[in-house]
């Protein structure tokens, strides 16, 4: 049986700069024929943040990995024109730079869907198209310190700073602008009418963290309406991960060697598991605790006896021994060292260098059954496939191709 790619046949226009471009790549992955359209000087990505590989950042090369790249300069009329035929026959443009930048080009959503009524228009932005922030410029860590996911930490010599964090909005924008495509081009297929959706990457930061965010305004009701949990009779916990501060059954233990491992026995099934396991009966005879969700909360004396017990085994040891025992022990792991993990290599080892520029993770999007994923192809230099998609998209010969060269067309 001859297998496709999920989205084989799929055509989208991107209009990129920077880290927006990321909510292409994984359609990409998935099998879409995506065509970056670049200005003259193309996407300066490509010279933004660190490591720079080989002269272009890692930055670019993973955004926009999987791509081809069209050069047009848009301020020309041809250009505009090109740009309109490629979107006749396209699934879906995305504007992934300030909203309403195509639009003022003539290009916008209303202006396409009159060559191509199906086209599914997405736009990224940072604030998205309306509220009182939709004009101002930032940049990905603006869309973390707005959604609270950032505290700022103080050096030792006074001065405030960005801490180290995972990037959230830059990352769960274009993941919320991938589903937004995904869900128009299922719209037009059914009804074969387009429609224009749009992404603030700080909107998604705070979705992202959505359970602290609801925690807090939940908090705000009174205490008759609003409680916390049974195990910790019902007293408030302070919103999300801070709340875990306290836990003993759910906390992190430095394991013999000196490296990490996360507990979590906080359902009492696994919690006797666990004193089973380590002939430790009298743990749980002495501290039972409640049927779900029970961390120990602020018992030091059962972490104390806890503490000596991780450290009698290595992290390797331990996780061998939650498998073999039914009980939640996970590895504590860097960004640096992660790679070492084995479930790392078993499930996202890296793409050699040599196929992508420089080491990268794959797709999380793993096929089963005989589905097959396309591989996954370098990102583009500025206008690399000029030729080939005005050849093999729209069908221009060389000479008008040549002409459109010559006219400016391409930049």
């Amino acid at each position: 049986m001859t297998t496709v790619a999920p989205l084989a046949g799929v055509r989208i226009l991107e209009v990129s700069m920077l880290g927006p471009a990321a909510l292409t790549t994984a359609l990409a992955e998935l099998g879409a024929d995506v065509i970056k359209v670049e200005p003259p000087g193309g996407d300066y990505g490509r010279e933004m943040t660190w490591p720079i590989v080989e002269d272009v950042s890692l930055l670019f090369l993973h955004a926009n990995r999987g791509k081809r790249s069209l050069v047009l300069n848009l301020k020309d009329d041809g250009a505009k024109e090109v740009f309109r035929e490629l979107a006749k026959g396209a699934d879906a443009v995305v504007e992934a730079m300030r909203p309403g930048a195509l639009a003022r080009m003539g290009l916008g959503y209303e202006d396409l869907k009159k060559v191509n009524p199906a086209i599914t228009f997405v736009s990224i932005s940072g604030y998205g198209m309306t509220g009182p922030y939709k004009d101002m410029p930032s940049h990905g860590i603006a869309y973390d310190t707005w959604s609270g996911v950032v505290v700022p930490e103080r050096r030792d010599d006074g001065h405030w700073i960005i801490p180290e964090h995972v990037s959230i909005g830059i990352n769960a924008g274009p993941l919320y602008g991938a589903l937004a495509v995904a869900a128009g081009i299922i719209q037009a297929k059914n009804s074969g009418e387009g429609a224009f959706l749009e992404i603030a990457q700080s909107d998604a930061a705070a979705a992202f963290d959505w359970y602290r965010i609801e925690s807090h305004k939940a908090y705000e009701r009174p205490q008759s309406e609003v409680t916390g949990n049974k195990s910790d009779n019902y007293e408030r916990r302070p919103a999300g991960t801070a709340g875990m501060r306290e836990g003993v059954r759910y906390q992190i233990y430095e394991a013999k060697g000196g490296k990490f491992v996360l507990f979590m026995a906080s359902e009492q099934a696994f919690w006797k598991n666990f004193c089973e396991g380590v002939e430790r009966t009298e743990l749980f005879d002495k501290w039972p605790g409640s049927k779900f969700a029970d961390h120990a909360r602020g018992n030091t004396e059962l972490q104390d006896q806890l503490r000596e017990i991780f450290l009698s085994k290595t992290s390797d040891e331990w996780i061998a021994f939650g498998n073999e025992h039914n009980t939640p022990i996970a590895p504590v792991n860097t960004s640096q060292n992660v790679g070492d993990d084995p479930q790392f290599k078993a499930r996202m080892n890296w793409i050699p260098k040599e196929q992508l520029g420089a080491e990268q993770m794959p797709s999380p999007i793993k096929a089963v059954g005989g589905a097959e994923l396309p591989e996954i192809r370098k990102a583009p230099t500025v206008g690399q496939h000029n030729d080939e998609v005005l050849q093999d998209v729209l069908g221009y010969d060389a000479a008008k191709i040549a002409a459109l060269r010559e006219s400016g067309v391409l930049g």
